[in-house]
C-alpha cells in the first residue's frame, strides 16, 4: 500500500469493498462498451457530455453507486497526456464531492502506462504544503482517498503513479519549507532519512571535510552563514554494477539567496526559499529511482548545500577564486552564486565520480523565464543524444524541455582579465546562456553532460491541471523516466 500527502489527507493504492465512486473513461468517438450499466450508457450519451477531454458528468448506477464520468477525447490521441487531463478533471471532482475511494474503469485505455499518467496526476493535483499551519487555522476537513482499478495492468500503473508522486511532492515539500528550518543540515537529514527509507548509500562532507576536499565554491558561498555548507552524496548502485562509471544527477541547493553582498532589492528577496528545488529535486529522483524506476545502472545525487549570506565574512565582488581543477574565477557578482558551487558538483562528478553522464537541474537564472517563462525548462547540453533523450523523457512526462545555444562565442564572454573567468556578465546578454556556459567549463570534453535551467517552472502561481500554487517538483518525474527510458524499470 502506497500513500503519498494530498489536498485528500492522503491517497491510498489498495482495494476498497465498497467504492463511493466508480469512475469511468468514456471516448467522444466509441460507444461505452457493452458490460457498462445501462444508466452509464445512458449518461454517456448526454448532449452537455460528448466524451471530450475532460468533460465530467455524473450518475447514479443501477445499484446505487455513484459514478463520475470523464471524458477522454477520441481514442486514436488519447496517450498519456491526455491521460494526465483527465486525472486532473477527476481529482478536482473527486475532491469537491469528499469522495473517500474510486474505482477506476478507462475503457480500451488500462495499460500500465496510462495508470502510472493518472496516479501521477491525482498524487500532484492534492498535493498541499500544510505543514507549518498553526492554531489560527481551522481543523483539516480533508479526506483521505482509496484508489484502484480492478484491471491488472492499470492497477499496477496506478501503484507506481502515486509512489512518483509521492517523490515530486517530497521535493515540493523541502524547496517550499522556510530557511530557518531548512538549512543545509536540514537538507542532509532529509537526505539521510531518503536514504535509510530507500536503502541509498549516503555521505555528508562538512567542515574541516570540505577544506581538505578543496570544495571552494561551497566554502566561500557558505562562510557568511551560520548555518555551515555541505556537499551531500547519495548512490544507488544494484547487484553488478558498483563498478560502473555513474550517471550523476547534480542539485543546486542554495537554502536561501539573499544575494550576498551584491543584495537582492526586497522584491527580489521574498520566495528565494525555492532557490534550492535543484537539489530537492536530486532526492526526488533518488527515491523515485530506488523504489519506483529501479533502473539497471549506477547513479549518484549530488546536493550542494550552502546559504548565501551576508557577514563581516561574506565574499565579495573582485574576490579570486581557484577550484580544485585549477581553474580561476573573479567575483564580479555575489548574486551568482549557485554556478560556484555547482562547479564543486561538476568537478566531483568529473574527478572523484568518474561520471560518464552528468545532469544538473538548478534554478539558475532569471533570464531563463524571460526566455521561456513557466511553460517550458531550458536545457544546455555537450551531447546530442543526451539532450535529445531527456527532451523525449520530458514529452512523456510534461515537464518540458527547450535546447538553448553553447557556443564558443559565449565562452569568450566569460573571460576575465585577471582571472580565467569571471561568474556573470554585467550586460546580462544572453543571461541563460552565461550561466550555462560558466558551468560547461568545469565539465571535461569526454564527459556527456547536460544543465537544466528550472528557473521558470520550478513553482507555479496558478491552481491548474495537475497543480496547486506553489512548488512543482520539476524534474523529478522528468529523470526518472529518462532512467527507465534509457536503463529499464
Amino acid at each position: 500500500m502506497w500513500e503519498t500527502e494530498t489536498m485528500f489527507r492522503s491517497i491510498r493504492h489498495s482495494t476498497a469493498s465498497n467504492p463511493d465512486f466508480r469512475v469511468v473513461g468514456v471516448f467522444s468517438d466509441r460507444d461505452v462498451s457493452a458490460k457498462e450499466d445501462p444508466m452509464i450508457e445512458t449518461a454517456a450519451t448526454r448532449k452537455e457530455f460528448a466524451g471530450e477531454l475532460s468533460a465530467i458528468s455524473e450518475t447514479t448506477q443501477s445499484d446505487g453507486q455513484r459514478a463520475v464520468l470523464v471524458g477522454l477525447g477520441p481514442f486514436e490521441k488519447f496517450g498519456q497526456s491526455e491521460a494526465r487531463t483527465a486525472a486532473a478533471a477527476v481529482g478536482r471532482r473527486l475532491s469537491l464531492l469528499r469522495a473517500t475511494s474510486a474505482q477506476i474503469t478507462l475503457d480500451r485505455a488500462e495499460t500500465d502506462i496510462i495508470g502510472r499518467a493518472f496516479g501521477e496526476t491525482l498524487g500532484l493535483l492534492a498535493y498541499r504544503f500544510a505543514d507549518f499551519r498553526g492554531k489560527a487555522n481551522k481543523p483539516d476537513q480533508t479526506q483521505e482517498l482509496t484508489i484502484w482499478s480492478d484491471v491488472e495492468e492499470l492497477d499496477e500503473g496506478l501503484g507506481s503513479g502515486l509512489r512518483l508522486a509521492e517523490a515530486a511532492n517530497l521535493t515540493r515539500r523541502l524547496a517550499e519549507t522556510p530557511p530557518n528550518v531548512a538549512t543545509p543540515q536540514y537538507m542532509a537529514d532529509a537526505a539521510s532519512k531518503v536514504a535509510l527509507d530507500c536503502g541509498l548509500d549516503i555521505r555528508v562532507i562538512t567542515g574541516q571535510e570540505l577544506e581538505e576536499e578543496r570544495l571552494t565554491g561551497l566554502i566561500t558561498v557558505g562562510k557568511a552563514s551560520e548555518n555551515p555548507p555541505c556537499l551531500i552524496r547519495l548512490e544507488y548502485a544494484p547487484p553488478g554494477t558498483e563498478d560502473l562509471p555513474p550517471t550523476v544527477v547534480l542539485g543546486k541547493t542554495i537554502t536561501y539567496d539573499t544575494g550576498g553582498l551584491s543584495i537582492k532589492p526586497k522584491e527580489g528577496m521574498a520566495g528565494m526559499k525555492i532557490d534550492k528545488a535543484g537539489g530537492c529535486a536530486v532526492l526526488g529522483v533518488m527515491q523515485a529511482i530506488a523504489t519506483v524506476i529501479k533502473p539497471r545502472a549506477r547513479v549518484v545525487g549530488l546536493l550542494v548545500a550552502a546559504e548565501n549570506s551576508i557577514s563581516n565574512n561574506a565574499y565579495r565582488p573582485d574576490d579570486i577564486m581557484t577550484y580544485r581543477n585549477g581553474i580561476t574565477i573573479e567575483v564580479t557578482n555575489t548574486d551568482a552564486e549557485g554556478r560556484l558551487v555547482l562547479a564543486d558538483g561538476l568537478i566531483w562528478a568529473s574527478e572523484v565520480e568518474k561520471a560518464h553522464r552528468i545532469i544538473d537541474m538548478a534554478t539558475l537564472t532569471g533570464g531563463v523565464v524571460i526566455a521561456l517563462g513557466s511553460t517550458f525548462a531550458g536545457l544546455f547540453g555537450n551531447d546530442d543524444e543526451l539532450v535529445q533523450e531527456l527532451i523525449s523523457a520530458g514529452q512523456t512526462t510534461g515537464e518540458r524541455l527547450w535546447q538553448l545555444p553553447l557556443d564558443d562565442d559565449y565562452r569568450e564572454m566569460m573571460r576575465s582579465q585577471i582571472a580565467d573567468f569571471v561568474n556573470s556578465v554585467p550586460n546580462r546578454k544572453a543571461h541563460p546562456v552565461q550561466g550555462a556556459t560558466f558551468l560547461h567549463q568545469f565539465v571535461p570534453d569526454k564527459i556527456s553532460w547536460a544543465h537544466i535551467d528550472i528557473a521558470g517552472t520550478a513553482k507555479t502561481d496558478k491552481d491548474k491541471g495537475a497543480y496547486v500554487p506553489g512548488a512543482t517538483g520539476f524534474g523529478v518525474r522528468l529523470l526518472a523516466q529518462y532512467f527507465a527510458n534509457r536503463h529499464g524499470s
